[in-house]
C-alpha cells in the first residue's frame, strides 16, 4: 500500500513539474525541443541531484527510463496545448507549488529508505523539491522562484520535516506522506494567495551606502 501511494505521488510530482517547465518554455516561445528540455530537467532535476548526493547510482531515471519518457511526453503535449491557456503564469505557479509539496515528502522518504539521518532526509527533501525548479528558471532566464521574497523553500522544509518527524513518531508511512504533502502545499498556497513572506534583513540597502 505504501509503495503504491509513494510511487503515485512521485509520478504525479514528476509530471506536474515537467508541465511547469514546459510552461516556462511557452512563455519564452521555444520550439518543441526547448519544451522537452525544460520539462525534462524540471521533472527529474531535483531527484537527480538527490540521488547523486546520496550515492544512489545510477540515478532513478537511468534505472527507470519511463520517468524520462513521461517528462518528454508531458512537454510535447504542452507544446500543442499551452496556447489554449491565457493565465499560464498562474498555472505555472500552482503546478510548481504542487510539485514542490510532492517532492518535499517523496525526496525525504527516499533518503530515509537509504538509512540516512533525519536531518539529511530533510535536506534531501528540500533539494528534491527545489533544484528542478531552480534549473528550470535559470535555463528559462527567469528569476528563480526560490529567490522570490514569498515563502517557497520554507514550504519544502516544512513538508520534509513533518514527514521525518512523523516517521520518528511511528505514524503510518502513508499518513506521514499525506500530512507532509498537505502541510507544504497549504503553506505555499497561503504564500501565493496572501503574498506573505519571512522578514528580511533590516540592514542598509545598496542605495543607503552612497
Amino acid at each position: 500500500m505504501f509503495n503504491t501511494i509513494a510511487q503515485a505521488l512521485d509520478w504525479f510530482g514528476i509530471c506536474v513539474f515537467a508541465l511547469s517547465g514546459a510552461l516556462v518554455a511557452s512563455r519564452k516561445q521555444m520550439d518543441i525541443v526547448g519544451f522537452a528540455m525544460l520539462g525534462t530537467v524540471t521533472g527529474i532535476g531535483g531527484g537527480t541531484v538527490r540521488d547523486i548526493l546520496l550515492g544512489n547510482l545510477p540515478v532513478f531515471w537511468v534505472q527507470k527510463p519511463s520517468y524520462l519518457i513521461a517528462c518528454v511526453v508531458v512537454s510535447c503535449v504542452a507544446f500543442f496545448a499551452a496556447h489554449q491557456f491565457y493565465s499560464r503564469m498562474q498555472i505555472l505557479i500552482w503546478c510548481d507549488a504542487i510539485g514542490l509539496a510532492l517532492f518535499s515528502v517523496t525526496g525525504a522518504q527516499v533518503s530515509l529508505d537509504t538509512n540516512t539521518s533525519g536531518i539529511v532526509a530533510i535536506a534531501m527533501g528540500v533539494a528534491t523539491a527545489t533544484f528542478g525548479g531552480l534549473i528550470r528558471d535559470l535555463l528559462g532566464a527567469e528569476i528563480p522562484m526560490i529567490l522570490h521574497r514569498e515563502i517557497y523553500l520554507t514550504a519544502a522544509l516544512l513538508g520534509s520535516s513533518i514527514l521525518v518527524i512523523a516517521e520518528m513518531l511511528n505514524v503510518p508511512r502513508e499518513a506521514a506522506l499525506v500530512i507532509g504533502f498537505a502541510a507544504a502545499l497549504a503553506l505555499r498556497a497561503a504564500a501565493i494567495k496572501y503574498e506573505f513572506s519571512l522578514p528580511t534583513f533590516p540592514g542598509a540597502s545598496e542605495n543607503d551606502k552612497h
